[in-house]
């Protein structure tokens, strides 16, 4: 009673297409979980119980209206350069691996992994599995605990999505089951071809030509569309762009940039730039700082190119600059690490803000919080009461600057600078509608106040897959048959 999604490659659709898998089964009255082994990902998301999973799995366990859980992505990879990775092992920190040790824990992490799926599969009796990156990677056969070796060890159905927007679709798909390894290949029992952009009626010779050439049943051709879901991970950053309208804000694409779904409420109300470091802040009305993997080596970064000359020129024309997580640690005047976060040492921040951030254990600080807004004009004092997740390292300390939600954060004195540890603020119908608001009214431009999410995007995703595929025929091979 499982199914496991696989990709021709990354970025093919995997996870929206299990997600609307979902969906479609729950609301025949089937329950399912969302599951995937091993996830590389610095868009991660903080289950009630504190522990850290990738935000693709929360993103499915919400179409799957369950409560994200760490069962669902046992193993976590948050790349922090260099070849090195922390590995998140059931939502806490399991260590720093460079990838040429990391195959080494091959055993271990496939065994937890397939532990956590046989607790769903008891809790929820039907898992609808993810695969990560392309299914056919033979280099990694022997130790990709994500894909060959997994699918060996569950002997479930294996559904293949292939993404034809970026061409080469047939080879794609048979090239694929092909140069799977003959324990996995026979199962292979349909096919998706995701993202297709124009009348599909056209691609029917298309579709005889894949079962006729694999001897695989395509079970449907899926139209690209457009659906306000959180981004997986950075590859998505190149598929956004920037609204048309009159206020700009510009979020600085650091190097190890994390949790950008941050923003994506404000992506559908304003022009939302992501901006490398060294190019110019001019013309934006808004500068965003947002979360990090290695805040103090970003931050070396962005005073290599320059950045911090250009966000001291903006806060002195009074543009509003915000820092989340790593960005607040960026804002302030001093980071000092005991060799957790990075090399030993004191490093200067940007000195936005009177306040200090110490780096003193390996272990993070994830918890889902709620916060009020402190009184302190023009933004925060018309946020109010808001809610996110905390995922970070260090602890920042009292300065003079004020903070800027009970509990968390550092204020200016005139209230247009100030950062926060809490991921999905802008998630806050009512923190957007105080940045915007001020923004807008600051420009001299009419402003629609946000009214939150129009509907269930979920609902939305599921009602399009199964307009395109046969959803039949998916529940037929859950269930064995």
């Amino acid at each position: 009673m499982s199914l496991f999604v696989v990709g021709t490659a990354s970025h093919v659709g995997k996870s929206v297409t299990v997600a609307a898998i979902c969906r479609s089964l729950v609301r025949r009255g089937i329950p399912v979980a969302p599951f995937k082994s091993q996830n590389m990902s610095l868009n991660s998301f903080v289950t009630p119980l504190g522990g850290e999973i990738g935000m693709a799995q929360a993103m499915q366990a919400f179409a799957a209206r369950v409560t994200p859980h760490t069962d669902m992505n046992p193993v976590l990879l948050k790349p922090k350069g260099d070849c090195v990775s922390q590995v998140v092992l059931h939502g806490r920190p399991y260590k720093d691996v460079p990838i040429t040790e990391y195959y080494r824990e091959t055993p271990l992490l496939l065994e937890e992994a397939v532990s956590a799926y046989n607790r769903l599969k008891e809790e929820f009796g039907q898992v609808v599995v993810e695969g990560a990156g392309g299914a056919a990677e033979v280099n990694l056969y022997d130790r990709d605990i994500a894909n060959t070796l997994l699918a060996e060890r569950l002997q479930i159905p294996i559904i293949l999505v292939a993404d034809i927007e970026r061409g080469g679709v047939f080879a794609q798909v048979c090239g694929t089951i092909q140069l799977l390894p003959d324990t996995v290949r026979p199962l292979v029992k349909g096919v998706i071809i995701n993202k297709f952009r124009g009348d599909s009626s056209i691609f029917e010779p298309g579709i005889r030509k894949i079962e006729e050439l694999c001897g695989v049943p395509v079970l449907g051709v899926v139209p690209f569309v457009s659906l306000p879901l959180p981004s997986e991970d950075s590859l998505c950053i190149g598929d956004k762009k920037a609204a048309k309208t009159g206020v700009r804000i510009a979020v600085i694409r650091l190097p190890r940039i994390a949790n950008f779904t941050d923003f994506e409420l404000l992506e559908q109300h304003s022009s939302v730039e992501y901006v490398d470091p060294g190019r110019s802040l001019a013309g934006f009305d808004c500068v965003i700082i947002p979360g990090t993997k290695n805040t103090i080596e970003d931050l070396a970064a962005l005073k290599a190119a320059g950045t911090d000359r250009e966000l001291r020129r903006v806060r002195g024309q009074k543009v509003p600059i915000i820092g989340i997580c790593g960005g607040y640690q960026m804002l302030g005047t001093h980071l000092v690490d005991a060799g957790f976060e990075s090399a030993a040492g004191t490093y200067d921040g940007l000195g936005l803000l009177d306040c200090t951030t110490h780096f003193t254990s390996y272990d993070k600080n994830t918890t889902q919080v709620t916060r009020t807004a402190s009184p302190v004009p023009p933004i925060l004092s018309a946020m109010g009461t808001v809610t996110g997740y905390e995922i970070h390292m260090g602890v920042t300390g009292q300065g003079s600057s004020r903070e800027a939600f009970y509990g968390d954060g550092r204020v200016s004195d005139d209230g247009l600078v100030f950062g926060t540890y809490m991921h999905g603020l802008f998630q806050n119908p009512s923190a957007v509608n105080a940045l915007l608001g001020f923004l807008h009214e600051r420009r001299g431009i009419p402003f629609e106040p946000v009214r939150g999410p129009a509907g269930d995007p979920y609902d939305a995703l599921a009602d399009h897959f199964e307009k395109h595929v046969d959803m039949e025929r998916v529940v037929a091979l859950l269930r064995g048959s």
